[in-house]
């Protein structure tokens, strides 16, 4: 009797120490290549240079929604009714957002940084400028500074995982922020800040992504009218931020 309750120790420790290990490492794709079975229809391959970025694929058309409008300003246009939102009612869905995308390694630590200027409108409700962490058109993340029902002006972050969430943050008394994303492999953080300086965190979760993963910048229109959206000073760093609660 005494050595069945030994070895029935000895096995629950050893599924115990298992699942501990199973849970302890992100579930993740193992090659680039089943990241790119992964991507919708509706991506074509583009060649665009902003900051040290070079965004080689375009979703719904995002290549042709974009200028140049000074050396690394770049003028997003979006068309009214476009958005990327998975409604757990299935009522509000939609997936004709145009965002540029970039390939990145995920088992790398990466830090994305952009200033951002939405194209806020009277009645422009939901405009808003983003950054996408992207693996397929239902496991995403995006970073948004958007204009909510009141006409406020609020960080907003989406996380969808078959379905979406939608959490709106802080209000800003702002026309333009900076917006970043930071990895360190095992955690994503998300951050916002008025003058580079000061970072504020409004979101953090386990990246849970595959090693092959983009990321995006979009501008979205989700009802009437169009929005314009700017982005400048847009960077990758191949290191994480040092403090995930400050973001620097």
């Amino acid at each position: 009797m005494k050595k069945r309750m030994i070895l029935a120790a000895l096995m629950g420790t050893l599924v115990l120490t298992s699942c501990q290990q199973k849970g302890d490492e992100p579930t993740r794709m193992t090659t680039p290549a089943d990241a790119e079975k992964t991507l919708p229809t509706n991506i074509t391959e583009c060649n665009f240079r902003l900051g040290n970025l070079a965004f080689t694929h375009a979703l719904n058309g995002a290549d042709t929604c974009i200028s140049l409008k000074e050396q690394d300003l770049l003028e997003f246009h979006c068309t009214e009714k476009r958005d990327i939102f998975c409604d757990p009612n299935g009522k509000l869905t939609n997936n004709t957002i145009p965002i540029l995308l970039s390939a990145i390694d995920n088992t790398q630590p990466f830090t994305f940084t952009a200033k951002v200027t939405p194209g806020f409108t009277p009645e422009g409700l939901y405009n808003a400028a983003d950054l996408f962490v992207y693996a397929n058109d239902t496991l995403w993340q995006k970073l948004c500074f958007e204009q909510d029902e009141r006409g406020n002006h609020r960080i907003v972050t989406v996380r969808t995982l078959g379905t979406s969430d939608d959490n709106n943050h802080q209000q800003l008394d702002a026309a333009t922020v900076y917006l970043r994303l930071s990895s360190d492999t095992r955690t994503l953080a998300s951050y916002y800040s008025i003058d580079r300086k000061e970072w504020q965190m409004v979101r953090l979760y386990k990246n849970y992504y595959p090693a092959q993963l983009w990321i995006g910048i979009a501008s979205q229109s989700p009802t009437s009218g169009t929005c314009t959206s700017l982005f400048e000073e847009v960077s990758l760093e191949q290191t994480a931020v040092s403090n995930f609660r400050t973001g620097e």
